[in-house]
């Protein structure tokens, strides 16, 4: 069974940078979706950034132009660089990858359909 560790949290002040990792305990590739979400204190989780197999992309609008999602298939890591950092970014991060066969897009994706989540790393912006 696929287990994933979420590091590279922390605190950081408004308009820096922080990149998560998420190392995957083998290759994901079954349906190769993978995705970040976050949830923030008292709010209910979110989607952040999906990657499909081939790299192809989606973002909240939230996050659009300051982050990027990024997997590194030989070394089984999913990456999330975030940069231009806000107080409303801060939440627990959690990756998620579905290991089932999937064919379609992976934007298409329910968060209750990923069916391995890490146990998340925190992250903290200061105005």
């Amino acid at each position: 069974q696929v287990q994933l560790v979420e590091s590279g949290g922390g605190s950081v002040q408004t308009g820096g940078s922080m990149r998560l990792s998420c190392v995957a305990s083998s290759y994901t590739a079954s349906s190769g979706c993978m995705k970040w979400f976050r949830q923030a204190p008292g709010k209910e989780r979110e989607g952040v950034a999906t990657i499909d197999s081939a790299g192809r992309t989606t973002y909240a609008d939230s996050v659009k132009g300051r982050f990027t999602i990024s997997r590194d298939n030989d070394k089984n890591t999913l990456y999330l660089q975030m940069s231009g950092l806000k107080p409303e970014d801060t939440a627990m991060y959690y990756c998620a990858a579905l290991t089932a066969l999937w064919a379609g897009p992976c934007s298409l994706l329910r968060e209750r359909e990923y069916n391995t989540w890490g146990q998340g790393t925190r992250v903290t912006v200061s105005s």
